[in-house]
Order: C-alpha cells, then structure tokens, then sequence
C-alpha cells in the first residue's frame, strides 16, 4: 500500500493567472523553491517575498480537500483579477491505481476519476460541491486535511500540535496512532449493533405475531376438539343403539315367529268362535228358561179356563169368551212347548259346536304384535345392518379440520434468526467495548506499542536537529517536556527551540503515519526551516530532509527565504511574479 501525488495543475487559483500551470510533484529528491516577485521595483525588485510559492500548498490542499490550508473562503481561492474558470487538478497513485480529481468555481466543478471511469454523484449542487464525492475522495486518500498538515503540508500557519487545545491533540494522537480507526471501525460496529438489534426486534414483533396467531388456532382447534368428543360420544350411541337393536332382532327365529303368528290367528279365530258360540249358547238358554216359565204360567190358566174359573180374578166363566180364552191360551202353550223344543235342539247343537272346537289351549308368544312386522323382519335387519356399515364407515367430519389447521394453519415458530442475531449482538457489543473502553487492552497495546516507536523516532529527530530537551508522549496522550530533568511548558522554548521541536514532531508522526498506514511520497514544507532557526538549527534540518529524500526516495519540496540553502541543493524550483500573476518556471536541475 502506497500513496503517491504525482502531478498538480492550476489555473487562476490564487495568484495563479488563466495559463494553467503544472508541477511534476513527483521527483525523489530535495527541490528547494524559492520565488522572485518581479512587480516590486527599487531594492526589492526580484524579492523572494509575495511570489506565491506557498500557492503550491494550497493548491494541493484544495484540490485534495476542496479547503485550503489557511481557511480561506472558497470564493476568495479564485484570481481575484480573472475572477472566474478556476480550476485545479491533482493527479495520484494509490495502491498502483491512478487517480484524479479537478475541482473548480465559477463555474464549480468536482470530478474524481479512478483511472478513466468518473465516479457519479447525486448531490452535486449549484456550486459542483458534491459531499459523496468528496467522502469518496477522502475515502480513497485515507487521511483527514488534519493529518496532512501535519505529514506532508508543513507550514508555519497551521497551529502547531503542542500549541493545540487537549481535546485536538488527543484527536490528531488518536488519529496517528489507529486509534480513529479503532473510533471508526467502532462507528461500523454500532451500525451493525444497531442492525442486529432491529432485526432482533424485527424478529421478536414476528416470532409474537406468530405465537398469537397459533393461540388463536389452537383456541379453535380445541374448540373443534370438543365437538369432536362430542361428536364421538354420539356417535358411539348412535352405533351401540343400532347395534343393540340389531342384535335384539337377531335373537328372533324369524320362520318359528311366522309360524307362531299363523298358529296365534288361529288361536285368536278359534277364541273368536268359542265366544261367539258361547253368546249364542248363552242367549238361546235364556230363551228356553223364558219359554219354560210361560209354559209353567200358561198350565194353570188353562185349568182353571177348564173349571170355567178366570185365572185372573177366579170368577165362573160359562160363555164362549171362557172357551176363546181356553183355546187361546192352549194355542200359545203349544207354541211355547213347541219353542222349547226348537230352543233345546238349536242350544245342543251350539253346545255340540263348542265342544268341537275343542279346548282354546296356550296362547302361542310372538315378539311382533302384528304379522306384517314379522314379515317385514328380514327387511328391517339388511336395513339395520347396511345403516350400522354406513355408520362405521362415517369419518369424523372434525378430523380433517383439526389435521389442516395444525398441519398447515399452524406455523412453525423458528427461533434460529433471533437466537443468531442474539449471539451476533453480543460479539458485537463485546467488541464494541473492546473498540471504545479506554481501559480496553486492545487500545493500551495499541497506544504503548505505537507510543514507543513515535517517542523514539521523536528523541532520533530532536538529536539530529539539536534540541537537548527530553520531549516524551505518556499513555494518557499528554506530552512531557523536560530539560535537564525540569519540567518545562512548551511556552518555556524559545522561537528557535520551537521551531525545531514543531519539524521533529512533524517527522516523528510521519515516520510513525507511513508505519502504520502506508508510505507517502510527498513532503512540503513552507517556510518552517526560516522560523526562528539560526545557522545551525537550519543546516541540521537541512542534512535531515537531504538525508530523508536520500534514504527513502521521498519528494521533498522546502520552500525557504533562505539563499545558503541556493548551494547545498541540488534541485531548485522557481516561482516567479510578473504583472500580478504566478509563473512556475520549473526546476533548474544543477
């Protein structure tokens, strides 16, 4: 993994005019920029002051940031002369991918290409801003603007870290050290946190709905149930009744019950017959009993007619009405004698009926009352016996119902996804601890080990620039300065001491930046070396950064007022200011 700036182009950006101008940023040595301002007449004509080499800082920041290093408004980036088509654009190379951005204002513009496909943005607004773009472009150089001023764009009007407030300073240390990382990748966790904890909910609102849902069918399926106890009972009834009765028809000999109907007709006829005989019997010795008293009646009269005597009154008859009365009632005797004759011959010839029907004997026993049931039995029982088969065979009309609600209705309440995302969550948040706690062993080890290596390199660069004080970052990310063994404030240094503790501790983080992270090409520093270093303090820094190019191919670009460093380097690069405008003219290679 590298990043490597390659080229950088300009066009009325700054003091830059509408010829674009180009700097080949990527050489792997010392180039020493120094600029003549042309428009400066008298003693100062060709003044290295005001020429606008810095424009070279800014324009990298910008074209990489879309901010310039000294926070200046966008609108104020453009040639105030042209005042409009400004426009820079950076070309780099990360992890052997060519990259390139061009970025300007009116009109505005950003474009990022990854070799020569543009990336598409969707929030460009009126002005070619475009925060996705630059999330993306940021993305891809994998350093914040903070970091870059303190790693590669060095400058003396960035705040200097030690100057910085503890709040910034933890966040620039947090930032060297993998700590943001560690901040960032926690950022991700606690989205996935919070994605685990909505599919749990999600899951949980599913896995209820579920489980109320089969209450509800298990609720009707116990209802089915009961009906179908019920309709088993009777069901059972139903088969016990139809097969009681059929069992009870079984039991009957049917030919032996025809039969005893036959001989039970017969009885009853004969019983019929006997009575009527007997009535007949009965009526007919009534008659002879009344004959036989008019007979008993009528005897004594007609003696008494023969004395001539009424049988009446007992007076003597001796007229004709005395033998009219005699005749008469002989007349009638004989007819009630002759009636008694007919009588005892008619109830003997009865009497003679009823003794040849003979004796009435038992009455024969049937299970049907009428003869056409019996008849009617062999019917009844194929009757009885196809409804008991019907009846068997009738399935219960609940069975079915119950089955598919419990086998289809009823899901299957599966608590594989909840029980994952679960155990998912708690890696997640035990990671997240992990990430965040700063009693974490992963951030000590992470801090004491990059800690070590940073106090080293910085110890390295404060001897080879000539700075006796001990400067040491503790665990807690705070800074000790000491000379001598006094604890000293960085107010204590002088302007000098300042500047040379400033350009280690930038070194010192780069060096332990490229450690973690990847190797950069670029370093610029503006001006730094001319803050307050005397001879020495600047031949020192001089031999660092010659050195630093040397051993490390590094592109290194100071910018200086200083004319010694003319013959100490071998690359110069001139800026030159001529009727307002900034010319680049290039590298004068000696």
């Amino acid at each position: 993994m590298s990043l490597k700036i390659k080229n950088i182009t300009s066009k009325n950006f700054l003091s830059v005019g509408n010829v674009s101008q180009a700097i080949n940023l990527d050489r792997n040595d010392l180039t020493l920029v120094l600029g003549e301002n042309m428009d400066l007449g008298g003693d100062d004509a060709g003044s290295r002051n005001g020429t606008g080499k810095s424009t070279i800082l800014q324009t990298i920041s910008y074209a990489l940031y879309g901010q310039s290093l000294s926070d200046i408004k966008k609108d104020n980036l453009i040639n105030r002369t042209n005042a409009k088509n400004m426009v820079v654009t950076i070309e780099f190379e990360k992890n052997g991918i060519n990259y390139r951005i061009e970025r300007g204002r009116k009109p505005g513009v950003l474009l990022f290409y990854k070799g020569d496909i543009a990336f598409e943005s969707k929030d460009s607004d009126a002005q070619g801003d475009s925060r996705e773009t630059q999330l993306e472009i940021n993305k891809t150089i994998g350093m914040s603007i903070d970091m870059f001023k303190h790693v590669v764009a060095l400058n003396t009007y960035t705040e200097p870290f030690l100057r910085m407030k503890a709040n910034d300073q933890r966040t620039i240390i947090e930032q060297l050290l993998g700590i943001t990382m560690l901040s960032e990748k926690a950022e991700t966790l606690k989205e996935q946190v919070r994605q685990s904890k909505e599919l749990i909910t999600s899951e949980e609102y599913r896995i209820n709905a579920l489980i109320e849902a089969n209450k509800k069918i298990e609720e009707q399926v116990e209802s089915l149930r009961r009906r179908q106890r019920i309709w088993e009972g009777k069901f059972a009834e139903e088969i016990a009744e139809l097969q009681s009765e059929l069992n009870t028809l079984l039991t009957v000999d049917i030919d032996v019950e025809i039969k005893n109907h036959a001989l039970l007709e017969q009885y009853l006829q004969r019983q019929k017959d006997i009575t009527d005989l007997e009535i007949v019997l009965n009526r007919g010795q009534k008659d002879l009993v009344r004959e036989e008293k008019n007979v008993e009646k009528l005897v004594p009269e007609i003696e008494a007619l023969k004395n001539h005597t009424c049988h009446s009154c007992g007076q003597e008859l001796h007229n004709e009405k005395q033998q009219q009365l005699l005749e008469s009632k002989e007349l009638s005797l004989a007819e009630h004698r002759e009636k008694i004759t007919e009588l005892i011959s008619y109830n003997n010839q009865i009497a003679e009926g009823i003794s040849e029907l003979g004796e009435l004997g038992t009455k024969p026993k049937t299970s049907y009352q009428k003869s056409a049931d019996a008849l009617r039995h062999k019917t009844t029982v194929e009757h009885l016996q196809k409804q008991l088969e019907v009846k068997i065979k009738t399935e219960n009309p609940y069975s079915e119902q119950i089955h598919e609600m419990e086998t289809s209705a009823l899901a299957e309440v599966d608590y594989s996804v909840i029980n994952e995302a679960t155990k998912l969550r708690g890696h997640q948040e035990f990671l997240l601890k992990l990430l965040t706690n700063k009693d974490s062993f992963i951030r000590k080890r992470i801090i004491d080990q990059n800690l070590t290596y940073l106090n080293s390199r910085l110890s390295y660069y404060l001897d080879k620039i000539g700075l006796p004080h001990t400067v040491v970052f503790q665990n807690d990310l705070t800074v000790t300065i000491e000379e001598l063994g006094r604890d000293l404030d960085v107010g204590n240094l002088s302007r000098g001491e300042s500047t040379r503790l400033i350009l280690a501790l930038s070194l010192a983080f780069r060096d332990v930046y490229e450690s973690l992270y990847e190797p950069i090409n670029l370093l610029m520093i503006d001006e730094l070396v001319d803050s307050g270093l005397d001879s020495s303090g600047a031949d020192s820094a001089l031999s660092i950064l010659k050195r630093m190019a040397r051993d490390t191919d590094k592109s290194i670009w100071l910018i200086s007022h200083r004319e010694e460093f003319s013959s100490r380097v071998s690359n110069i690069f001139k800026v030159v200011k001529e009727n307002g405008y900034t010319s680049w003219v290039g590298t004068d290679d000696k």
